[in-house]
């Protein structure tokens, strides 16, 4: 017998932090109906009254996640500029053992959601609101003149996406060679690169100074 309405909500935050805590212990590989209901204490058929397929698990474990990592605590957001986009990347990198772990169960989703049309679509909207997150920190950038006035603010923010994720991944694999200091020299090192060359003027040091 399926729950009743008010059982079924009352059950879904149990349901939630169970599909966590898998997800935690072993990722997405390690996602089934029966480890869920294992820790629950519940048998798959209880548990298949709310997901009555592993995909629909699956996309509730995203969609979890996706509110955990918007939830998370998050660093103090300068108002404007290259600063403000500096802390949003540092906000995504493995730095601290929960941003680790999330990252984690990150990079084990993307194989299943290479194999679904869906789940791959789904993934797709996540980074294109990610890149209009970071892209208003760009153009204050540009207005402040941090930035060239060539640069192009979506171009700049979809760079810095793809930057930020793969030194994610080397991270979480290498975590030896990239611990939290060397992340963050880099991520120093890459927003610098945008900032407008000054122009040299010799061994003498600034027109000013001579």
């Amino acid at each position: 017998m399926p729950p009743a309405p008010g059982d079924r909500e009352a059950r879904r935050e149990d349901v939630s932090q169970a599909v966590w805590h898998v997800l935690a212990d072993k990722g997405f590989g390690g996602l089934t109906l029966r480890a869920v209901a294992a820790a629950m204490n519940v048998s798959t058929g209880m548990l298949m009254h709310y997901f009555p397929t592993k995909r629909a698990l699956i996309a509730h474990a995203l969609d979890l996640l996706e509110k955990r990592t918007a939830e998370r605590p998050r660093r103090e957001r300068p108002t404007e500029g290259l600063a403000a986009a500096r802390a949003v990347v540092l906000d995504i990198l493995p730095l601290t053992p929960d941003d680790t772990a999330r990252n984690r169960i990150w990079v084990s989703s993307w194989d299943l959601a290479l194999a679904d049309d869906g789940l791959a679509a789904d993934q797709a909207d996540r980074y294109t609101r990610l890149r209009a997150a970071i892209r208003p920190h760009f153009e204050a950038a540009r207005a402040l003149g941090e930035l060239l006035e060539t640069a192009d603010p979506e171009q700049l923010a979809a760079t810095t996406v793809a930057f930020t994720h793969g030194l994610v991944v080397q991270a979480l694999f290498d975590p030896v060679r990239f611990p939290g200091d060397v992340q963050i020299a880099m991520v120093e090192e890459f927003l610098a690169s945008m900032t407008p060359t000054r122009p040299d003027t010799g061994a003498g040091g600034p027109a000013s100074e001579q």
